[in-house]
C-alpha cells in the first residue's frame, strides 16, 4: 500500500511497471480537455477565423508533441518526472529547485482555477448563493475528492482518467450536436465564419496571436508528459501519449468549443431573458460574460442537467491530473530544498490546501495575469532540458552518484531566455514569445555549458540518493 501510494516519486519506475502508449494516453487526454480549454478554442477561431484557427491548431499540435515527445523522452530514459530529470539535465541538483517552484505553482494556479469553476458552476446550479458557508462546503468536498483520487498512484488516476475522458467525449458529441444541428444556426455557417473580434489587426497578426493563445502552455504541457512518460514502455509509447492529449486540446476541442459557443449562444441568450437574467439587449454581452467568466453555467443553460455532468467529467479528471503533477513537483521541492521526504501523499494533501489558499486569498486574478509568464517560463525549462541531452550530451544519460548543486549555465540561460522572451512577446517585437523562450534556451544554454561555464566550474558536486538505474530501451 505504502509502495503504490509514493508512486516512484522520486526514484525510477522499474521495468516491470511501465505502460503502453495508448495506455499513457488517457492521461494526457485527460488533463487536456476540460471547459477552459474549450472556451479557448472558441475564442482562437473568433479571433483568426475558423480556418486560421484550426491551421494555428494543427501547427501547434505538430510543435507541442514533438515538444512533448523530446522533454518526455529524458524521463521515459531516466524513469523519473520531469522534475527530478531536471537535477541531470540543465539545472543541477539544487537548480531543480527553480523548475520546481515554477512549475508546482502553475500546476496548482491551474487546481485552484478549476476549483473556482467547479464552485461557480455548481452554485449556478443549484441556485446558491456565494457564502462562506458555501465556499468551506463545497471546496471541502471538491479538495478530499482530489486527495481520494490522487492518493493511490498512476494507475487509479489513469482509471478515473479513463472513464470520464469516454464519458466527456460521449457528452461533447452531444453538446455538439445540439449547438450545431438544433440551434438554428447551420453548422456550416459556424465552421465558415471569419474573424469575430475587432481591432486585432490583420490576418497575420491573428493567426500569430492564435498560435500564443494555443502554445502558451506547450512548455508546462511538456513537463507533464515527462510525468507521465517515466512509465512508457518505449520512446515511441512516448510519442503516442504526447501527440493524443495535444490532438485532443487543440485540434478537436477548438471545433467543438467553436461549434458550442458560437451555435450555442442563440439558445443561451434565450434563457437568459426568459428567465430576467438580462435584457434583451444586453443578453448578447451578458452570454459572453458567462462564457468567459463562469463557463459551467454556459453548458448547464446549454443542456441543464447533461451540461451539469458535462462540467464534473471535464473537471474531476483535470483536477486529479493536476493534483498529480503538483504533488510531483512538491516532492522534488522539498526534497532538494530541505532534505524533506515525508512520502507524496502528504504531497496531495499539501498542494490541495495551497490550491484552496490561493482561492481563499483571492489571488486567482494574479495567477490569470502571470500565466503568460509562467507559459515561457515552462517552455524556457523544457528547452534547457533538450539542449543538455541532445546537444551538449548527445543523448548519453547522466551520471548519478554526484551531480552538480546548480548548474549555473541552466540558471542562466532560463533566466535570460525568460526574460527577453517576455520582453520581445509585450514590446510587440516577436509576438511568438514562447518560440523564442525555447530557441533562445537552447542556443544560450549550448554555448555557456560549452564554452563559458563548464561542467563543475562556480558550484560543488553532491550526492543524490536515488535507486540503481534499469536501462529503458529504445
Amino acid at each position: 500500500m505504502a509502495e503504490m501510494i509514493e508512486d516512484h516519486a522520486l526514484n525510477r519506475v522499474p521495468s516491470n511497471e511501465r505502460k503502453s502508449g495508448w495506455w499513457l494516453s488517457w492521461l494526457t487526454m485527460g488533463i487536456t480537455s476540460t471547459l477552459v480549454q474549450l472556451l479557448i478554442g472558441s475564442v482562437v477561431t473568433a479571433m483568426a477565423g475558423v480556418g486560421y484557427g484550426i491551421l494555428a491548431g494543427i501547427c501547434v499540435w505538430l510543435f507541442g508533441g514533438t515538444l512533448g515527445w523530446l522533454v518526455g523522452r529524458i524521463s521515459f530514459m531516466e524513469g523519473v518526472s520531469s522534475t527530478v530529470a531536471s537535477r541531470f539535465y540543465g539545472l543541477g541538483a539544487r537548480g531543480s529547485i527553480i523548475a520546481s517552484a515554477i512549475y508546482g505553482f502553475m500546476i496548482l494556479g491551474f487546481l485552484a482555477l478549476e476549483n473556482a469553476l467547479l464552485y461557480y458552476g455548481t452554485l449556478f446550479a443549484l441556485g446558491w448563493k456565494d457564502t462562506t458557508a458555501h465556499r468551506l462546503l463545497l471546496y471541502g468536498i471538491l479538495t478530499v475528492l482530489w486527495i481520494v483520487l490522487t492518493t493511490f498512484g498512476v494507475k487509479l488516476v489513469m482509471r478515473v482518467s479513463s472513464i470520464l475522458t469516454i464519458i466527456f467525449l460521449a457528452l461533447l458529441l452531444f453538446m455538439v450536436w445540439k449547438a450545431g444541428f438544433t440551434s438554428g444556426v447551420s453548422i456550416g455557417t459556424i465552421l465558415s465564419h471569419g474573424a469575430l473580434i475587432p481591432n486585432m489587426g490583420g490576418t497575420g497578426s491573428r493567426f500569430m496571436q492564435a498560435l500564443v493563445t494555443l502554445a502558451g502552455s506547450a512548455g508546462g504541457l511538456a513537463m507533464v508528459d515527462a510525468d507521465y512518460a517515466r512509465y512508457a514502455k518505449s520512446s515511441r509509447d512516448v510519442a503516442v501519449m504526447a501527440f493524443a492529449g495535444l490532438f485532443i486540446m487543440d485540434i478537436l476541442v477548438v471545433v467543438c468549443g467553436t461549434i458550442i459557443m458560437v451555435g450555442g449562444a442563440g439558445p443561451a441568450a434565450k434563457y437568459i431573458v426568459a428567465h430576467h437574467m438580462a435584457a434583451p439587449g444586453q443578453a448578447k454581452t451578458t452570454v459572453s460574460q458567462l462564457a468567459q467568466n463562469n463557463t459551467g453555467a454556459f453548458f448547464i443553460i446549454l443542456s441543464a442537467v447533461v451540461g451539469f455532468i458535462l462540467m464534473y467529467a471535464a473537471q474531476i479528471k483535470a483536477q486529479v491530473l493536476n493534483t498529480y503533477s503538483g504533488s510531483l513537483a512538491l516532492t522534488n521541492f522539498f526534497d532538494v530544498l530541505f532534505k524533506w521526504r515525508p512520502g507524496r501523499f502528504l504531497m496531495v494533501i499539501l498542494g490541495n490546501l495551497i490550491g484552496m489558499g490561493m482561492v481563499f486569498a483571492g489571488i486567482l486574478g494574479t495567477i490569470n495575469a502571470w500565466l503568460g509568464m509562467l507559459g515561457i517560463l515552462t517552455m524556457s525549462f523544457s528547452g534547457v532540458m533538450i539542449s543538455d541531452y541532445y546537444w551538449v550530451r548527445k543523448r548519453e544519460l547522466a551520471h548519478h552518484s554526484e551531480v552538480e548543486s546548480v548548474n549555473l549555465a541552466g540558471v542562466v540561460s532560463v533566466i535570460g531566455a525568460s526574460v527577453i522572451s517576455y520582453w520581445l512577446q509585450q514590446s510587440h517585437i516577436f509576438p511568438l514569445g514562447f518560440l523564442a523562450s525555447l530557441i533562445l534556451t537552447m542556443v544560450l544554454y549550448y554555448g555557456l555549458r560549452v564554452a563559458v561555464l563548464k561542467p563543475g566550474m562556480g558550484t560543488s558536486l553532491v550526492q543524490v540518493d536515488m535507486s540503481v538505474r534499469e536501462e529503458a530501451t529504445e
